[in-house]
């Protein structure tokens, strides 16, 4: 048996064993708490439910194909290879959009090639910030602020150009 498997269990019996030496009702905690996650999910669905579909339409338009034709000059004189520039583009919105695009890159190049080991550092090292961003500003009811997303672009142009240089300097 392995720590981790005694883990989980330890710390569910050690906030059980906390909330009876408190007093607390932690059945009653967890349903309260529950209800609050259940209403929190319903506030922000319609969020989700935009930004899933902007995403869709977005990809299914060939917007990314002509986007990352206009930038690949830019992103060849940065190392980044043109065979992820569709990945760098839709990273930003959408995982699952995102993880399609890495299986169809990984589908035409090798996966131990430079481009399909910049595609796999980029899927590990980014983030998905405006599906982020909406959900947690629709989470708390205001609209996000242009630094916001501003600091998230500069955060994903940062981690697309270092992900090609780390691939370029560890492989």
């Amino acid at each position: 048996m392995h720590s981790s498997e005694i883990f989980i269990p330890a710390v569910i019996a050690f906030i059980l064993l906390a909330g009876v030496i408190k007093g607390v009702d932690t059945a009653q905690e967890f349903m309260l708490g529950a209800r609050e996650s259940l209403l929190i999910a319903f506030e922000i669905l319609p969020s989700l439910i935009l930004t899933m579909t902007a995403v869709g339409m977005f990809s299914a338009s060939g917007a990314v194909d002509i986007i990352a034709g206009a930038v690949s000059p830019v992103t060849q004189f940065l190392g980044f290879p043109k065979e992820c520039i569709s990945l760098a583009v839709i990273r930003p919105f959408s995982g699952s959009g995102a993880l399609c695009v890495l299986e169809d890159t990984l589908s035409k190049v090798p996966p131990d090639s430079y481009a399909g080991r910049v595609a796999s550092v980029v899927m590990g090292s980014t983030e998905t910030t405006f599906y982020t961003i909406s959900v947690y500003f629709a989470a708390i009811k205001q609209k996000a602020y242009p630094a916001v997303f501003a600091g998230a672009c500069f955060a994903d142009m940062s981690g697309f150009v270092l992900s090609a240089l780390a691939v370029r300097v560890f492989f």
